[in-house]
Formats: structure tokens, C-alpha cells, sequence
């Protein structure tokens, strides 16, 4: 098996991340600051020379990709769509106000913030709560969520090889989720911030986290 590593880079800001709404599978466009999100992170990877690229299908991480790839010293210059990668769906309470939604799925226990609940709870313990909640039966619950996600898993065994750098354009509690699994000593109920750098190594079948939620310019 391949010794590589993987940068996944949460999209750029959008309208309904502004308005602090609840974003999954619902869709909405980067705002001035989302672009300077995306660019921020294609400067900060701008000297690592992508090998191969892949984005979730939702718009916002295509255009996080396109905004990364367009400065990079690699030879990659257009993101793969890989719908694996997509984000938690919250089947109901998509577009909600995540005030009110978290207050009510977490508020009788105190817990009345995402990542309140995530603490008291663990990521994967919220996933389920929410479908538990979801009239609709449409949420993810987190076996759901993982057998969705696992395949894009399987894509990046099966087609990388030695020395690859990847790129993956994706979202908040994808990322949380991916580090959860493979580093679960590290906090993921801090939020991945807009445009921010989360490093995974790849050695052989062993996968570990290098690095969470970066911002600054010292990327390797």
C-alpha cells in the first residue's frame, strides 16, 4: 500500500454559514470573504504541488478548489468531484437557524451550541441524535454518514501511490468527523474554520492526523 498524504481544506465562507444557518447537503454561494477564504488557503498551499485533487459535489467546495488549484505549483488544475466527501446531510433542520436547531436538540441537557454537543456527546454521538430528531428520517446517522464516506476512503487507497499530495475541497463536520475517526485525541469540537488546512498521512493501511484546522502560513 501507498505512503501519501491528503490536505483536506474546508470551503470558503458562504451566505448561509454568514447567517449562521445550517448547511449540508443545502447549497449556497461563497461570499467576498468565502473567496478570500478559498485564495487565503491556495497561498498557504501554494508550494505544495498537488498530485491529485478531489472536491465534494456541493458548489461551494468546487469553487474552493478552483480558487486553490489556480495558484498551485502542481500540475493539477482541476478538482475531481468525488460526492463521497460531501457534507453531513441534516435532513430537516437544513437551512434552519443553528442557534434554535442546537438549543433544541441539545438545550435539555445544556448543551446549547454544535460544539457544546459535541463535547457532551462526541461528533459521532451528535450525528445521531440529530436523525433521531429528524421527523423525515432524512439525517445522517452516523453509520449512515460513514457508509456514505467510507467509499471516497477506499478511492484514495486504491488510486494513489508513493509520494502523492492530495488535495479534497470539503466541509466543517466532514473534516471533524475524518479526524475523529483517525485521531481521536485531538478536540474537534473546536470548529474547522472557513479555508482552514487539515493534514492526514497515509502510510501504507496506517492514517493519522499531522495537523488540524490550520490557518498560517507554515504548511508542509
Amino acid at each position: 500500500m501507498a505512503n501519501f498524504d491528503i490536505y483536506f481544506v474546508r470551503h470558503g465562507q458562504t451566505i448561509l454559514n454568514k447567517y449562521h444557518r445550517i448547511q449540508g447537503w443545502i447549497d449556497a454561494a461563497l461570499t467576498d470573504k468565502g473567496v478570500q477564504d478559498a485564495k487565503a488557503a491556495g497561498q498557504r498551499l501554494a508550494h505544495i504541488p498537488f498530485t491529485k485533487a478531489y472536491t465534494s459535489d456541493s458548489e461551494r467546495a468546487q469553487h474552493t478548489a478552483e480558487y486553490i488549484l489556480a495558484v498551485n505549483s502542481g500540475m493539477v488544475k482541476k478538482a475531481t468531484i468525488a460526492p463521497a466527501f460531501k457534507e453531513e446531510n441534516f435532513g430537516y433542520f437544513e437551512g434552519n437557524d443553528e442557534n434554535q436547531t442546537w438549543h433544541m436538540i441539545g438545550g435539555p441537557d445544556g448543551n446549547d451550541t454544535f460544539n457544546a454537543m459535541i463535547a457532551a456527546y462526541t461528533i459521532e454521538g451528535v450525528k445521531d441524535r440529530i436523525a433521531a430528531q429528524d421527523p423525515f428520517n432524512d439525517a445522517e446517522d452516523n453509520a449512515r454518514y460513514w457508509a456514505r464516506l467510507q467509499p471516497g476512503f477506499d478511492m484514495l487507497m486504491r488510486d494513489c501511490v508513493d509520494g502523492d499530495k492530495v488535495l479534497v475541497t470539503s466541509h466543517s463536520t466532514t473534516i471533524r468527523s475524518i479526524v475523529s475517526r483517525f485521531q481521536p485525541d485531538i478536540n474537534v469540537a473546536i470548529s474547522a474554520l472557513n479555508g482552514s488546512v487539515t493534514k492526514l498521512e497515509v502510510r501504507g493501511s496506517d492514517i493519522s492526523v499531522a495537523y488540524y484546522n490550520r490557518v498560517d502560513d507554515q504548511l508542509d
